[in-house]
Formats: C-alpha cells, sequence, structure tokens
C-alpha cells in the first residue's frame, strides 16, 4: 500500500534509539523526509547515517526537550531548512520511576517536563505549519495510564495527559483538518527495555514472566510494528480517523490475559 508519505516532512522527537528510532525507518521507507529530534547529536547522526544510506533524505536536530525553549528551536530549525511541516510524532520520554512513597515535588515536576510538557509545546510551535500543510499529529504513549504499574506516578500522569492532549487537541483542530491520534505502547523491546531487562539479577525469567502475558503470541511487540501504525496514521490512508487512542500491544491491555496460556 502507498502511504502517499512521498517527500512529507515529519518530525520524530526522541527519534535516534528504539521507538522513534524505527518510526523514522519506516517513514524514510515510505518516501518521507524524518526530522531526527533528539538530545545526544552522536545518537542522532548515527540513525541520520544509517537512514541516509539507504538512499533517504533525513535531517537531524539536536534539542534538549526538557528545555521549553529547545521545542520552539527545534521547530525552527525544521522550517530554515524545509519551509513546512507535514506531521509531527511526539515521542521522547522516559519511565523514570517517580512513584508516590519514593517520589517528591522536584521529581514529579521534572518528570512532566520529561515525559508530557514537550508534547504541548512542539505542537503548540508546530501549529501554524501544520495548519498550512493540513497535516497530522501522533502521540507515542504508554499503557500505564490505563493499567498502572506502580511506583511509576509521574510517568502514569504525563500518559495520562499526553491520551488527553490527543484526544482535546483533536476537537480543537477539527476546523483546520488537521488529524490528532495516539497510539498506545505496552510491552514493546527497545535497547531501554533491554537494558532495565539486563540490569534484574533474573533477567531471563523476568522476561519470560512477562511475554507470558501478552495474549498474541506471547512475544513483545516490536518497534517496527508501532512504527507501522504511526506511518498509516500520519498518512492519508487514515483521512476519517481521529481523536484515536490506537492500541499496538498484543492484545495486553484489553483482553483477558488468561487467554495467553489457554
Amino acid at each position: 500500500m502507498d502511504l502517499q508519505l512521498k517527500d512529507k516532512v515529519i518530525i520524530v522527537t526522541g527519534a535516534a534509539k528504539g521507538i522513534g528510532e524505527g518510526i523514522v525507518k519506516v517513514l524514510a521507507a515510505e518516501g518521507a523526509i524524518p526530522v531526527i529530534v533528539g538530545r545526544s547529536e552522536a545518537d542522532n547522526l548515527k540513525t541520520q547515517a544509517e537512514v541516509a544510506a539507504l538512499g533517504a533524505e533525513v535531517f537531524q536536530v539536536v534539542a534538549e526537550l526538557t528545555d521549553p525553549a529547545s521545542s520552539e528551536l527545534a521547530v525552527k530549525s525544521v522550517l530554515e531548512k524545509y519551509g513546512r511541516i507535514d506531521g509531527l510524532v511526539n515521542n521522547a520520554g522516559v519511565n523514570d520511576g517517580v512513584g508516590l512513597e519514593s517520589g517528591s515535588y522536584e521529581g514529579f515536576m521534572a518528570s512532566l517536563h520529561k515525559n508530557v510538557v514537550h508534547y504541548y509545546l512542539m505542537a503548540h510551535y508546530a501549529l501554524p505549519a501544520l495548519k498550512q500543510s493540513k497535516g497530522s499529529i501522533v502521540n507515542i504513549t504508554s499503557k500505564t495510564a490505563e493499567t498502572g504499574q506502580g511506583g511509576t506516578s509521574a510517568y502514569a500522569a504525563a500518559n495520562g495527559g499526553r491520551n488527553a492532549l490527543t484526544r482535546e487537541w483533536a476537537v480543537e483542530l477539527l476546523k483546520y483538518g488537521i488529524r490528532v491520534n495516539a497510539v498506545v505502547v505496552a510491552e514493546c523491546w527497545t535497547p531501554l527495555y533491554e537494558k532495565w531487562i539486563n540490569s534484574l539479577s533474573n533477567p531471563e525469567e523476568k522476561l519470560a514472566s512477562i511475554v507470558k502475558n501478552i495474549p498474541l503470541e506471547n512475544r513483545m511487540t516490536t518497534a517496527e510494528e508501532i512504527a507501522n501504525a504511526v506511518a498509516f496514521l500520519l498518512s492519508g490512508k487514515s483521512s476519517h480517523t481521529t481523536g484515536q487512542l490506537i492500541h499496538v500491544d498484543g492484545g495486553y491491555v484489553h483482553l483477558d490475559r488468561a487467554l495467553a496460556n489457554a
């Protein structure tokens, strides 16, 4: 299926690794021009080089998105380079373990800046260009807003905010024809996830206990599977889809997990 994304300029935050990297590579394969926004220039350039080696055009912007001013500067850099923005994928963030018992005011507020404030700011600054292009926004969110996890109050709150912003923006931007959707991630295999698993005393046992509760095929979701959904939602092939929270999770959130071992 041709998603008609050729030459579309699409910003992806947190795009140098993991899910963001997967999104960049799928968009490039569809002929889009992905823009990597990330805090590490070395990581950005590595992913940019890998994508460029496949013959695709790709741009990168270094931005520490916990700094509110960086969102505006990132958007300005893209507009200076291309003069347009056709899509925005808000993806950057981290499950930083700021819990109710173990957290603090400072930690909680810092986590919101890491995980949701820049979602708002990137969309705010990109909006004039998106209005011109009648573009689309996709927010990457986490199951923690719906299922809870324990010990991660700030991240759960941020993801609840991401979900709410998806619906709110979908309503506010109807008059411009701008569609806004979210892809909800549950258990997705990324370098960060692998690092966490390997930090445990019993990594193989822990991983097995997780995947056995994923109903479809008892396996982790891949970054490419998340990316395929994102590309579809950015494309004109999803032209009447807006305000939706799409779970790409092998049934983890909504299906009876007892089915996983049936």
